[in-house]
């Protein structure tokens, strides 16, 4: 067992650190006060090659692995958690699926400018009435023999109003349910009858394009279907638990951040004639924001090893998510408190990691959900 990251993933982390000083954390705060998509960074991490880091280079991806994935979310989120977002949704939610179910033709046509960063990916399985209950899904798709017709509407979709290529499940049979009613397909943002609905307003990421998608008699090319007829619920299940780590990693970073940022204010606050970082009582809280910060890292990097192995890492990437998550709520949590009055203005960043660490609680899968992945394998169901 080695705790040890390879030179290449420590380049990764070096690397994606500068571009994260440089680029991202200068228009961090202004992009969230005006809720603002920075569209200049995401060209900029796409010719980095950040936006295709796990794919293999014949596909127009990075040839890295998903521990190197991990990293450069972490390592975007640590300034800005709407960058790291519009990056793991893009990668995860997007790329993944075309990689791993996507026919040879597919991955030229779609996978190869989404690994480049020359168009951005997006994934559509929430509705209004299927969040947690997935399987509920109300959104039709109807073999009209030569081409898919697609009706319905999508919720909550990270990239939503600035995505070129999307994932979307539908069901295709309801008589067979979630397992064999449920298809997926490749969207393009240009198909008749598909159009971009209400932009929602956020506490948090409020700089990451969170849209409805909306289906109105949309027509879908035969070779747009992902995979087979009925293999929607596989595909999406099987993104989710790979879309785990980087959501998981996007908590990590927003936790890492505040927690330097914290560090750096304490050494310099004077109370009382000293530092407050002398004081015991507030030494106490930061080593155990430090305990819990390197505890969800091991379970995020975990996580991306058994992947890179092709090992059972479902239930891995639930329990990372599900920690990271709350160490984020945590470690920013306390970051506010322990700046004070200044920590509840919009002059030190803790506020904003604060808002952003809540929606890693939520989306994909709530922490419930990731409680129930976990039960579900220790009991073997």
């Amino acid at each position: 067992m080695n705790f040890q990251l390879t030179k290449e993933q420590e380049f990764v982390r070096k690397m994606v650190r500068k571009f994260a000083v440089n680029e991202v954390e200068p228009i961090a705060a202004d992009i969230d006060k005006e809720h603002r998509f920075p569209t200049e960074n995401v060209e900029k991490m796409g010719r980095y090659g950040l936006l295709g880091v796990p794919f293999p280079k014949e596909y127009g991806g990075a040839g890295g692995d998903n521990m190197a994935y991990a990293i450069t979310v972490e390592e975007l989120s640590r300034v800005c958690a709407s960058t790291g977002v519009i990056c793991s949704a893009h990668t995860s939610l997007c790329g993944w699926p075309l990689f791993a179910y996507g026919t040879e033709e597919q991955k030229k046509k779609y996978l190869i400018p989404i690994a480049k960063g020359e168009k951005l990916g997006a994934f559509g399985l929430t509705e209004p009435n299927a969040g947690t209950d997935a399987g509920g899904q109300q959104t039709r798709a109807i073999d009209r023999g030569d081409h898919w017709e697609l009706n319905g509407a999508k919720v909550f979709i990270t990239n939503g109003g600035f995505a070129d290529t999307f994932i979307v499940v539908a069901m295709t049979d309801k008589s067979k349910g979630t397992r064999g009613g449920i298809s997926a397909f490749i969207i393009e943002k240009e198909f008749p009858g598909f159009s971009v609905g209400k932009t929602e307003d956020k506490m948090g990421i409020c700089a990451s394009s969170t849209t409805e998608l909306i289906f109105q008699n949309c027509i879908v090319p035969k070779e747009n279907l992902l995979g087979q007829v009925g293999e929607g619920f596989k595909i999406a299940m099987a993104t989710l638990d790979g879309g785990r780590i980087g959501i998981a990693s996007q908590a990590l970073g927003i936790a890492q951040g505040a927690f330097d940022v914290t560090v750096e204010y304490m050494k310099a606050r004077k109370q009382f004639g000293k530092s407050i970082a002398a004081f015991q009582g507030l030494q106490f809280e930061i080593a155990d924001m430090k305990t819990r910060i390197e505890a969800a890292r091991l379970l995020i990097y975990q996580a991306a090893d058994r992947k890179d192995k092709h090992l059972k890492y479902g239930p891995y990437s639930a329990m990372a998510k599900l920690y990271a998550a709350e160490t984020a709520m945590y470690v920013t949590t306390k970051a506010v408190q322990l700046h004070g009055g200044y920590g509840y203005t919009k002059d030190y960043p803790v506020e904003r990691m604060m808002r952003d660490a809540k929606i890693t609680e939520i989306y994909e899968g709530t922490s419930e959900v990731q409680k129930i992945v976990i039960a579900a394998d220790v009991f073997g169901r």
